[in-house]
């Protein structure tokens, strides 16, 4: 046998074993953070459970029936009400603020919380610019109606409301400061005591107060409405505290490496409920991301997650605190919701639950009878904004991509009358305008940013109805129109991000509706809209 030299033996077996270790190196680690992907877990359900604009939810069980409510900002009727019997499939049934004489100044409402006790349900909320911003209202039938607003003296946004096994009914907001109250009053009956503060998080908001197994859990969310928005979650064996910090902290969060790359981000504003069949579950909201850096257009939409919470433990929220828009967690027996009509035909006296006017309308501009077959709306000095009531209904935008399409009849009298259909994110709008004067008629795309405004290029119009279009594509929305049996034509298209909340702030999502406006003027001339239509994917 030949000699080797032992330097060279070393070598030879530090050589071998990189030679061997390189298909362990060239593998890809998977990220021990991120959940990993089950190819064949059959989707029970998908988030957003209520897509759109319905944001910081709240929800209360009464048997087998469950009860929901989102914030509603500047929309009128406000707060709505939605039923489900699996938490998965809701229908809306009412509206908590339905009456102009409930509240009777600008609406700005805030995060709420529905409960039921003793027959009673109870909504509580925060009329921001009020003097005295906290009120409740109460109804026997969820659907309404509902009583006139009893308004309390609590500091805060977003109060709750609690029912303690002696009977006494408690209210904490934001301040985390508890109190004491007689709800037959709204007599606050103490000083109220700060028991918690939060886990350092800023803007704490929307906190809700459970029991369970002998502890009293403080639930709330920390971080902003924004990327960083998460709920935590603190206990103790007193009602007034002191509240101890679960260690565990977020019980739900998608600023981390587990939710990277989540289309569903901004999670938050929680509300927790325990089912029939014992099960726990978390409805939250959170907004679909169309865009990098961050943009949302259908604003912060109410989502489903499972949670476990063991005897004398703490709640997990769907094994890893997030949630995804493909679940497949087992749920409740599902329930088949009926299919609404893409078309509306205007041909009934009335428009379903999910219309809405900004602030509270003046109802003499709005007509289903006028002319049979159509809706009638009549143009008042206002323009579209968030602080007055203009003349303007519609819907929320539920789909990134859509197709929204109407045929309106309108001939204006003088150069400041114009009506259409528009895209609206607070207060930024753009619309697809009918303008001119009787004897010309054009069409134009309006943009309007503040106090900045485009116009596209004048199309001419001939006489007759126009259809009008507004097609989004995630990415952009393009403004189109039609005129008798001809084909639709793009006049404009524009970014859709320029409509984003990260753009035009606030905390709403974006609508599409139909309007008329005189531009500073009363408006004379009717605009008559014979059909709209919405389509989805």
């Amino acid at each position: 046998m030949r000699w080797i030299p032992t330097k060279l033996l070393k070598h030879s077996f530090f050589l071998a074993v990189l030679l061997n270790s390189l298909p362990l190196f060239a593998q890809d680690l998977a990220n021990p953070f991120v959940a990993q992907n089950e190819p064949d877990a059959r989707v029970t359900y998908h988030n957003p459970v209520i897509p759109g604009f319905y944001s910081d939810p709240s929800v209360c069980r009464v048997g087998n029936d469950y009860y929901l409510i989102t914030s509603t900002f500047e929309y009128y009727p406000g707060v709505p009400v939605f039923h489900s019997n699996d938490l998965v499939n809701w229908e809306q049934i009412g509206h908590c603020i339905h009456r102009k004489e409930q509240l009777k100044k600008s609406l700005n409402i805030f995060a709420a919380t529905i409960r039921y006790h003793e027959g009673t349900f109870y909504m509580i909320t925060t009329s921001f610019g009020e003097p005295r911003g906290n009120f409740y209202v109460t109804a026997t039938n969820p659907a309404g109606p509902w009583s006139d607003p009893v308004f309390i003296e609590v500091g805060g946004i977003d109060p709750d409301l609690f029912w303690d096994e002696d009977g006494r009914s408690y209210i904490i907001s934001s301040e985390f400061k508890l109190y004491e109250i007689d709800l037959k009053t709204g007599k606050i009956l103490n000083e109220g005591k700060k028991v918690w503060h939060g886990t350092g998080g800023r803007y704490p908001e929307g906190p809700h107060i459970y029991k369970k197994d002998g502890y009293y859990y403080l639930m709330a969310s920390e971080g902003g409405t924004e990327e960083a928005h998460h709920v935590t979650i603190a206990r103790s064996n007193s009602i007034w505290g002191p509240y101890i910090t679960n260690p565990a902290n977020p019980i739900l969060a998608h600023a981390n490496a587990a939710a990277q790359g989540n289309p569903i981000q901004g999670v938050g504003h929680a509300d927790m409920v325990q089912a029939h069949d014992g099960s726990f579950w978390l409805l939250f909201h959170g907004y679909r991301s169309i865009s990098y850096p961050v943009h949302h257009l259908l604003g912060r939409e109410t989502c489903l997650a499972p949670v476990t919470w063991p005897k004398n433990g703490w709640p997990v929220v769907n094994g890893n605190g997030t949630a995804t828009e493909k679940m497949t967690c087992p749920t409740l027996p599902l329930q088949t919701k009926a299919e609404k009509p893409s078309k509306i035909n205007f041909d009934t006296e009335t428009l379903d639950l999910e219309w809405n006017y900004i602030q509270l309308p003046n109802s003499t501009n709005y007509s289903l009878t006028e002319r049979p077959g159509y809706l009638r709306l009549k143009g008042d000095a206002q323009i579209i904004s968030t602080q007055h009531s203009s003349t303007f209904i519609g819907k929320r935008l539920t789909d990134l991509n859509f197709t929204v399409s109407t045929q309106l009849e309108f001939n204006p009298n003088s150069t400041n009358e114009e009506a259409g259909i528009v895209l609206l994110n607070n207060g930024t709008h753009f619309n697809l305008m009918v303008s001119g004067e009787a004897e010309q008629r054009y069409l134009q795309v309006q943009l309007k940013f503040g106090s900045i405004t485009y116009k596209s290029e004048k199309t001419a119009l001939k006489p007759g109805p126009v259809k009008l279009r507004i097609k989004g594509e995630t990415s952009t929305y393009a403004f189109l129109y039609a005129q008798g049996d001809n084909d639709y034509r793009e006049i404009e298209k524009v970014d859709s991000r320029y409509l984003s909340t990260e753009t035009v702030g606030g905390f709403t999502g974006v609508y599409f509706g139909l309007y008329a406006t005189g531009n500073g003027k009363v408006a004379t001339a009717k605009a008559d809209y014979d059909w709209v239509e919405y389509i989805g994917d």
